[in-house]
């Protein structure tokens, strides 16, 4: 094995180990942050210099711009730390990569709302689910609080971990940047409603294709991770066959429905969103009732997962050699 593939090697597991560490401490400036006032200010410029009726040509725009533009200003940022020095190229992928994925910050967001379902407050379960999830959460019951939380532990194994990492494992830091501003373009605008139908269009879309190969892979890891965690694997991959596509999102079902399986309950349901309610078709079966423990378990997925991903990422970059993006 040569020096590159050590050297791919080191920066993947190093990003993967500085998020479990330190997760993303709110005093380092993080790229999202960036990638928000550019997303915020390429809509209000869209807005003011094209009608509605182009709006869908120029949504185009969106991820051309910010996605390329995440992917090039990586790309040359590090291009020149590693003229300055080979070391500081290194440590600045190491970092960059690692603020693409959120490993530590997912878990410790489902640990916040376990602690409080824990000792029975349920008003600070609520604020702190509101702070991870989309819907309503003022009026949910325990088990409720229990579902969004496992959902979204779930769903976000995807977009918080394996997509970015597959991505820096095809091509470093600046895919994996790329990705993340595909993302946060799909969380900002890819909505299918009045304002953002048209101009959105191209963001949601981009962002089902790049997390569609990540979030297979994701489920059969999931079911491989049941396994070793002494769960129920074949009910894990029993319901991702059958449930998987019933999720409204063409990737997030797969994790979702995995996890259903594996843990022996049953997710979806009604979700309210701005006082309008939305049924959400259920994935696995209701073998026994939700209990905040399962998100302590669902965390254990996350991490397993997580490590049997790099591992066998680091595995390819040594069978090739390195040479995948060195």
């Amino acid at each position: 094995m040569g020096g590159a593939a050590l050297t791919a090697m080191a920066v993947l597991a190093g990003a993967f180990i500085l998020d479990l560490l330190i997760g993303d401490p709110r005093w380092i400036p993080h790229p999202v942050i960036q990638m928000g006032k550019a997303i915020k200010g390429m809509e209000n410029w869209i807005r003011r210099q094209f009608q509605p009726e182009q709006f869908k040509m120029a949504g185009l725009l969106l991820p051309l711009v910010v996605a390329g533009g995440s992917l090039i200003i990586t790309w040359v940022l590090l291009k020149v730390l590693n003229g300055i020095h080979p070391w500081l190229g290194w440590a600045a992928e190491v970092a960059l990569i690692a603020m693409t994925i959120a490993v530590k910050g997912l878990k410790d967001a489902g640990k916040e709302v376990y602690r409080h379902l824990a000792i029975g407050d349920l008003p600070a379960a609520r604020r702190s689910l509101s702070m991870i999830v989309g819907r309503e959460t003022s009026h949910l019951d325990g088990p409720e609080i229990v579902r969004g939380t496992v959902e979204t532990v779930a769903e976000n194994i995807v977009d918080a971990v394996i997509s970015p990492l597959f991505y820096a494992l095809i091509g470093g830091a600046p895919l994996a940047m790329a990705y993340r501003a595909v993302n946060t373009l799909d969380s900002m605008v890819g909505y299918k409603n009045e304002k953002y139908l048209h101009l959105g269009w191209a963001s949601a879309r981009l962002d089902d294709i790049a997390n569609w190969i990540p979030a297979r892979l994701t489920a059969l890891l999931l079911t491989v991770s049941a396994f070793l965690l002494r769960m129920n694997w074949r009910r894990a991959w029993r319901t991702m066959r059958r449930d998987a596509r019933k999720h409204p999102s063409p990737n997030s079902g797969f994790p979702e429905s995995t996890v259903a399986g594996a843990l022996g309950i049953r997710l979806g349901g009604v979700n309210v969103y701005h006082g309008v309610e939305s049924f959400r078709a259920y994935m696995g079966e209701a073998f026994r009732p939700m209990k905040s423990r399962d998100i302590l378990l669902a965390n254990r997925l996350l991490l397993t997962v997580s490590v049997l991903f790099v591992l066998l990422a680091l595995l390819v970059i040594w069978a090739a050699g390195g040479a995948l993006w060195t």
